[in-house]
C-alpha cells in the first residue's frame, strides 16, 4: 500500500491510542505473552509508522508481559541455495568468505518494517541464529531468545518452543498463515517424512568471524494456508479490526498441537 493509498484507506489517522484500543478489543491484555506477525501497510496510514505499532503493543502488554517477533535475515545463508534472485556460481565462494558475520544488534531483519523497528528498541533482546532469529521484549525476553540452536532452527531448541512453554498467543496484524512461524515448530514435531538439509552462515564467535554449517528439516509452507484455514474452522480464534486491517489472535499451543496432527494426517 503506497502512502497516497494508505491515506485514502482511512477516515482518521491510525494512532498509538487507536491501535491500543483495537488490540485490547481483540483480546490482548497486560501480562500476555504474544508472538506478533505483522504488515505495516495492511493497517492503513499509521501516524508515526512502525514505532507507533510497537508503542501500542508495549502499552497494552506492558513490561509484565512479553512481545516476540521473527527478525529473520534470510540472506545470511548459503548463496548456493539462493533463488530470489540466484547469484552466479562463481560468486558463491567470495560471498561465503566475505559476508559480514551475523550480529544481533547490527544485522537488519528482512521480514518487514515493524520487526526491524522492534529489534532496535531499548531492552529488546534478539536470538543468536544468523538466519531465523527472533527478538523479544518484556518479562520473559531473555528466556525466549536464549540458547537458540543452530541446528533444527525452528524446532524445540528455538524461541518458538520457549513461547509454546510460556503458553503464548500468536497475533496476526494484516497477515496470514503463510507467514505463521509456529507451524514450523509443528513441522519439526510431526512424525512425517521429511528431508534434512544443510545450510551455512557467518557468525561471530569469540570475536572472530566463522562460517558455520547447520542442519535443519526442509521447511515447506505450501500447505500452511490450508492448515491455518482448518485450524480456524475446527478450533477457532478471535478476529477483529486493527487499523483498517484484520487482526487475528490465537492460542499458540492449541495451534501447534492441532498442526502436528493435521500434518501427520495430510502431508
Amino acid at each position: 500500500m503506497g502512502e497516497e493509498h494508505a491515506v485514502e484507506s482511512v477516515d482518521d489517522p491510525v494512532t498509538v491510542p487507536s491501535l491500543a484500543t483495537d488490540l485490547r478489543e481483540l483480546g490482548l491484555e497486560a501480562g500476555d505473552t504474544v508472538l506478533v506477525h505483522s504488515s505495516l501497510s495492511a493497517l492503513g496510514w499509521v501516524c508515526g509508522g512502525p514505532p507507533a505499532v510497537v508503542d501500542a503493543l508495549q502499552e497494552v502488554v506492558t513490561d509484565a508481559g512479553t512481545i516476540a517477533m521473527p527478525t529473520h535475515s534470510g540472506s545470511y545463508s548459503d548463496p548456493a541455495d539462493w533463488s530470489n534472485p540466484p547469484v552466479p556460481d562463481e560468486w558463491e565462494e567470495t560471498i561465503r568468505e566475505t559476508m559480514p558475520p551475523y550480529r544481533p544488534a547490527v544485522t537488519p531483519t528482512q521480514v518487514g518494517a515493524i520487526p526491524e523497528c522492534f529489534r532496535t528498541y531499548p531492552e529488546t533482546r534478539r536470538s543468536a541464529h544468523p538466519t531465523v532469529s527472533f527478538a523479544a521484549w518484556g518479562a520473559e525476553a531473555e528466556s525466549v531468545v536464549a540458547d537458540h540452536g543452530l541446528d533444527d532452527r525452528l524446532g524445540d531448541g528455538s524461541p518458538l518452543a520457549r513461547l509454546y512453554d510460556l503458553n503464548a498467543d500468536v497475533l496476526f496484524l494484516g497477515v496470514g498463515h503463510d507467514t505463521n512461524t509456529s507451524l514450523h515448530l509443528a513441522e519439526n514435531r510431526a512424525e512425517i517424512p521429511i528431508e534434512r538439509v544443510t545450510d551455512g552462515a557467518p557468525i561471530l564467535e569469540d570475536g572472530r568471524r566463522r562460517w558455520v554449517e547447520m542442519e535443519n528439516i526442509a521447511e515447506d509452507t505450501d500447505d500452511f494456508a490450508d492448515l491455518g484455514a482448518a485450524f480456524e474452522r475446527e478450533v477457532g480464534l478471535v478476529e477483529g479490526r486493527v487499523g483498517v486491517g484484520t487482526g487475528k489472535l490465537m492460542d499458540q499451543r492449541a495451534l501447534v498441537d492441532f498442526a502436528v496432527e493435521w500434518l501427520e494426517a495430510n502431508r
